[in-house]
């Protein structure tokens, strides 16, 4: 190989590295928006409930006599809550709280004393303005004399402890109520502790 061939080659083997300025760029203008949202409470609609302020009651000796052995105590008070507006109440609707009683059943294996030796004096707390929300009757248990005709029945059915005719009348408010409650049993029942359970109910 003559030195021109060996000249070419060296040319064909070299790179030429140019640089090129490359502007800077500019910083960019910023561009915001602002997102809004109204947001409007749920509106619930309203309701009618049943409220207790106790989940238990000791029923103790008092006004026993040679024959009867009694024991009495107060229900814990209950609360009628109606929130409703008058385009949610049925048309010629009422409500009402009934109660009703299981047999007292002793905890030692102690016979039974049956719902019918339960009875109530329900008492209106708070009725309200409009005069339409009323107690119920008296309900005096099997061994007594019916102060109402056909009261001495004692707690076994539903019994109304409270109520209204006209529930559009009553809404917008809370109708509190007791009871006076009153055990009567034979003398010679069995010694020992029993329990039953008083069931309220609130229909429309």
């Amino acid at each position: 190989m003559n030195n021109r061939t060996r000249l070419g080659v060296a040319v064909a083997g070299s790179l030429l590295i140019v640089a090129v300025p490359v502007p800077a760029l500019a910083d960019p203008d910023d561009a915001r928006v602002e997102v809004t949202v109204d947001i409007a409470e749920i509106e619930e609609p309203g309701i009618l409930a049943l409220t207790v302020a106790g989940n238990a009651v000791t029923l103790r000796e008092d006004g026993s006599d040679p024959l009867i052995r009694q024991f009495t105590g107060t229900l814990p008070t209950v609360t009628v809550t109606d929130t409703r507006t008058l385009e949610e109440i049925p048309a010629g609707a009422a409500w009402a709280v009934l109660g009703s009683s299981s047999d007292f059943t002793g905890t030692a294996g102690q016979a039974p004393i049956g719902a019918e030796h339960l009875g109530w004096k329900p008492r209106l707390i708070n009725g309200g303005d409009t005069g339409l929300v009323a107690e119920g009757e008296e309900v005096v248990t099997v061994l007594d004399e019916p102060t109402q005709p056909g009261n001495n029945v004692g707690l076994v059915d539903q019994e109304l402890l409270v109520s209204t005719y006209d529930s559009a009348e009553v809404t917008g408010g809370a109708y509190t109520v007791d009871a006076g409650l009153t055990l009567r049993a034979p003398v010679d029942v069995a010694a020992g502790s029993y329990k039953s359970t008083l069931t309220l109910s609130l229909f429309e």
